[in-house]
């Protein structure tokens, strides 16, 4: 497993296609990391499908209905945009036309899609696993959907 500088600010997602560990970034969206704490801890993403994987784009997950309508029963987040550039492996909040309406979805980017920054808060970056992302089913939606089987802080991994 890669090296985790900090357990606290490590996520690990057990997908369906292999695990995935995200290196959390508190500095640059302190409450979004604190509410994919809380969702992982309340086991609120275990189960949960990717509903929309674009090639080349993203792969969103988060939904409880699998759909991309829905959310936790937390309240909606203030934007926290920043100046992390939306390439190849970032971790960044979906949400919809409201800039303070990110909640529980969020997404994987593939690749460049640097036209997000600023727009979207970016919280964390995959630090291994990312060719399980790759290998996560496409569609909107996937006839097949790929999920996240878990989801872990790593300080709470025994």
């Amino acid at each position: 497993m890669a090296a985790m500088k900090d357990p606290e600010n490590t996520l690990i997602i057990e997908t369906s296609q292999g695990k995935v560990v995200i290196a959390l970034r508190p500095d640059l969206a302190p409450k979004h990391v604190e509410r994919i704490k809380a969702l992982a801890r309340e086991k609120f993403y275990d189960g949960i499908v990717f509903h929309r994987v674009i090639e080349g784009f993203m792969a969103q997950t988060g939904c409880p209905q699998g759909r991309g309508t829905g959310q936790s029963s937390h309240p909606n987040l203030p934007a926290e945009f920043n100046a992390e550039p939306h390439v190849r492996g970032v971790c960044s909040m979906a949400r919809s036309s409201q800039p303070n309406s990110a909640n529980s979805q969020f997404f994987i980017c593939f690749g460049d899609a640097t036209f997000l920054d600023r727009q979207y808060t970016a919280w964390g970056n995959v630090i291994e696993g990312m060719e399980n992302v790759d290998k996560l089913a496409r569609g909107e939606p996937p006839r097949a959907p790929d999920k996240m089987v878990s989801v872990r802080v790593a300080a709470d991994v025994a």
